[in-house]
Protein backbone atom coordinates (compact mmCIF):
# COMPACT_ATOMS: atom_id res chain seq x y z
CA UNK A 1 0.00 0.00 0.00
CA UNK A 2 2.67 3.02 0.62
CA UNK A 3 4.42 1.74 -2.12
CA UNK A 4 1.57 2.00 -5.08
CA UNK A 5 1.41 5.62 -2.91
CA UNK A 6 5.03 6.59 -3.50
CA UNK A 7 4.98 5.92 -6.74
CA UNK A 8 1.76 7.22 -7.87
CA UNK A 9 3.37 10.79 -5.86
CA UNK A 10 6.49 10.05 -7.50
CA UNK A 11 4.29 10.32 -11.22
CA UNK A 12 2.30 13.31 -9.60
CA UNK A 13 5.25 15.42 -9.09
CA UNK A 14 6.50 14.21 -12.37
CA UNK A 15 3.89 15.34 -14.14
CA UNK A 16 4.13 18.69 -12.24
CA UNK A 17 7.16 19.39 -12.73
CA UNK A 18 6.67 18.64 -16.47
CA UNK A 19 4.02 20.68 -16.69
CA UNK A 20 5.41 24.15 -14.66
CA UNK A 21 8.75 23.36 -17.22
CA UNK A 22 6.43 23.88 -20.39
CA UNK A 23 4.98 27.30 -18.82
CA UNK A 24 8.07 29.19 -17.25
CA UNK A 25 9.09 29.82 -20.72
CA UNK A 26 10.72 32.94 -20.46
CA UNK A 27 11.94 36.32 -21.97
CA UNK A 28 15.49 36.94 -21.54
CA UNK A 29 16.63 40.74 -22.40
CA UNK A 30 19.79 40.97 -24.57
CA UNK A 31 19.91 44.51 -25.58
CA UNK A 32 18.53 47.22 -23.58
CA UNK A 33 19.92 50.62 -23.91
CA UNK A 34 18.72 54.46 -24.07
CA UNK A 35 20.13 56.73 -27.14
CA UNK A 36 19.54 60.57 -27.71
CA UNK A 37 17.86 61.11 -31.67
CA UNK A 38 16.95 63.68 -33.55
CA UNK A 39 13.16 63.45 -32.48
CA UNK A 40 14.44 62.51 -28.96
CA UNK A 41 15.23 59.68 -26.57
CA UNK A 42 14.53 55.95 -28.15
CA UNK A 43 14.60 52.94 -26.48
CA UNK A 44 16.75 50.23 -28.37
CA UNK A 45 16.22 46.78 -27.10
CA UNK A 46 16.24 43.29 -28.21
CA UNK A 47 14.34 39.82 -26.47
CA UNK A 48 15.51 36.36 -27.18
CA UNK A 49 12.53 33.89 -26.22
CA UNK A 50 10.54 31.27 -28.71
CA UNK A 51 7.21 30.07 -28.70
CA UNK A 52 6.25 27.11 -27.07
CA UNK A 53 4.28 24.45 -29.28
CA UNK A 54 0.89 25.79 -27.67
CA UNK A 55 1.42 29.11 -28.69
CA UNK A 56 2.68 28.34 -31.99
CA UNK A 57 -1.17 26.06 -32.54
CA UNK A 58 -2.82 28.98 -31.61
CA UNK A 59 -1.18 31.73 -33.70
CA UNK A 60 -2.11 29.05 -36.65
CA UNK A 61 -5.58 28.80 -35.64
CA UNK A 62 -5.95 32.64 -36.16
CA UNK A 63 -5.32 33.64 -32.41
CA UNK A 64 -3.70 36.89 -32.09
CA UNK A 65 -0.78 37.24 -29.74
CA UNK A 66 0.29 40.62 -27.88
CA UNK A 67 3.74 41.31 -26.98
CA UNK A 68 3.43 44.51 -24.72
CA UNK A 69 7.00 46.18 -23.56
CA UNK A 70 6.91 48.61 -20.83
CA UNK A 71 9.57 51.30 -19.89
CA UNK A 72 10.14 53.66 -16.93
CA UNK A 73 12.66 56.29 -15.87
CA UNK A 74 13.22 57.63 -12.82
CA UNK A 75 15.09 60.39 -11.12
CA UNK A 76 16.01 59.45 -7.50
CA UNK A 77 15.11 61.82 -5.18
CA UNK A 78 16.50 61.78 -1.47
CA UNK A 79 13.53 64.38 0.17
CA UNK A 80 10.52 62.53 -1.67
CA UNK A 81 9.63 59.51 -3.79
CA UNK A 82 11.70 59.11 -6.88
CA UNK A 83 10.21 61.54 -9.95
CA UNK A 84 8.90 59.44 -13.02
CA UNK A 85 10.43 61.05 -15.79
CA UNK A 86 9.13 58.49 -18.49
CA UNK A 87 6.57 55.99 -18.25
CA UNK A 88 5.37 53.92 -21.66
CA UNK A 89 4.34 51.03 -23.07
CA UNK A 90 4.55 49.53 -26.58
CA UNK A 91 2.27 46.40 -27.65
CA UNK A 92 3.12 44.60 -30.89
CA UNK A 93 0.20 42.26 -32.22
CA UNK A 94 1.26 39.01 -33.94
CA UNK A 95 -1.04 36.95 -36.09
CA UNK A 96 -1.33 34.51 -39.42
CA UNK A 97 -3.60 35.81 -41.90
CA UNK A 98 -4.99 32.23 -43.46
CA UNK A 99 -6.01 33.73 -46.68
CA UNK A 100 -2.51 35.15 -47.85
CA UNK A 101 -0.60 32.53 -45.80
CA UNK A 102 1.44 35.35 -44.11
CA UNK A 103 2.13 36.04 -40.78
CA UNK A 104 1.09 40.01 -39.73
CA UNK A 105 3.29 41.90 -37.06
CA UNK A 106 1.24 45.05 -35.98
CA UNK A 107 3.30 47.80 -33.91
CA UNK A 108 -0.21 49.09 -32.37
CA UNK A 109 -0.82 52.99 -33.58
CA UNK A 110 2.34 52.89 -35.54
CA UNK A 111 3.25 49.95 -38.29
CA UNK A 112 2.34 47.19 -40.17
CA UNK A 113 3.98 44.52 -41.76
CA UNK A 114 3.96 40.98 -42.95
CA UNK A 115 6.11 37.91 -43.57
CA UNK A 116 5.99 34.66 -45.47
CA UNK A 117 7.29 32.62 -42.12
CA UNK A 118 7.13 32.68 -38.37
CA UNK A 119 10.78 33.21 -38.17
CA UNK A 120 10.77 36.23 -40.02
CA UNK A 121 7.90 37.88 -38.32
CA UNK A 122 9.98 37.24 -34.52
CA UNK A 123 12.58 38.74 -35.97
CA UNK A 124 10.44 42.17 -35.80
CA UNK A 125 8.73 41.08 -32.46
CA UNK A 126 12.09 39.89 -30.85
CA UNK A 127 13.46 43.92 -31.44
CA UNK A 128 12.11 47.55 -30.77
CA UNK A 129 13.18 50.80 -31.41
CA UNK A 130 10.77 53.38 -30.25
CA UNK A 131 10.64 57.00 -29.06
CA UNK A 132 9.81 57.20 -25.36
CA UNK A 133 9.89 60.93 -24.89
CA UNK A 134 10.80 63.86 -26.99
CA UNK A 135 13.64 65.96 -26.46
CA UNK A 136 13.90 67.93 -23.25
CA UNK A 137 11.81 65.52 -21.46
CA UNK A 138 14.84 64.81 -19.63
CA UNK A 139 17.36 67.21 -17.61
CA UNK A 140 20.92 67.00 -19.67
CA UNK A 141 23.35 65.11 -16.67
CA UNK A 142 20.51 64.17 -14.39
CA UNK A 143 20.98 60.29 -14.12
CA UNK A 144 17.83 58.15 -14.08
CA UNK A 145 16.63 54.39 -12.89
CA UNK A 146 15.39 52.62 -16.27
CA UNK A 147 13.25 49.64 -15.54
CA UNK A 148 12.50 47.80 -18.33
CA UNK A 149 10.08 44.49 -18.95
CA UNK A 150 8.50 42.82 -22.08
CA UNK A 151 5.82 40.05 -21.45
CA UNK A 152 2.88 38.64 -23.67
CA UNK A 153 -0.04 40.73 -22.75
CA UNK A 154 -2.67 37.84 -22.24
CA UNK A 155 -5.33 40.41 -20.96
CA UNK A 156 -5.87 41.32 -24.40
CA UNK A 157 -6.80 37.78 -25.53
CA UNK A 158 -10.47 36.96 -25.73
CA UNK A 159 -12.04 36.18 -22.18
CA UNK A 160 -12.96 32.01 -23.68
CA UNK A 161 -8.70 31.79 -24.96
CA UNK A 162 -7.61 33.29 -21.64
CA UNK A 163 -9.61 30.97 -19.32
CA UNK A 164 -8.76 27.94 -21.67
CA UNK A 165 -4.57 28.94 -21.67
CA UNK A 166 -4.45 29.04 -17.75
CA UNK A 167 -1.07 28.18 -17.59
CA UNK A 168 0.32 27.25 -20.94
CA UNK A 169 0.44 30.88 -21.83
CA UNK A 170 3.06 33.09 -20.03
CA UNK A 171 6.02 34.43 -21.61
CA UNK A 172 7.65 37.30 -19.37
CA UNK A 173 10.82 38.65 -18.60
CA UNK A 174 12.13 40.22 -14.97
CA UNK A 175 12.94 43.48 -14.53
CA UNK A 176 15.92 44.56 -16.55
CA UNK A 177 17.20 48.00 -14.38
CA UNK A 178 19.81 49.84 -15.74
CA UNK A 179 20.91 53.64 -15.20
CA UNK A 180 20.97 56.26 -17.77
CA UNK A 181 22.84 59.85 -17.82
CA UNK A 182 20.88 61.98 -19.62
CA UNK A 183 22.61 63.98 -22.69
Amino acid sequence: MTLRFFRLLCCQLMLVFACTANAADGVEITRARIELADDGYRLNAAYSFELNESLHDAIQHGVKLFFTTEVELTRPRWYWYDDRAVSQRQTVRLSYDVLTRQYVVLVLGRMQQSFATLEDAMVLVRRTNWLIAPRGALKPGEVYNVTLRMFMDRERLTKPIQTASSGKWQLESKDKKFQYRAE
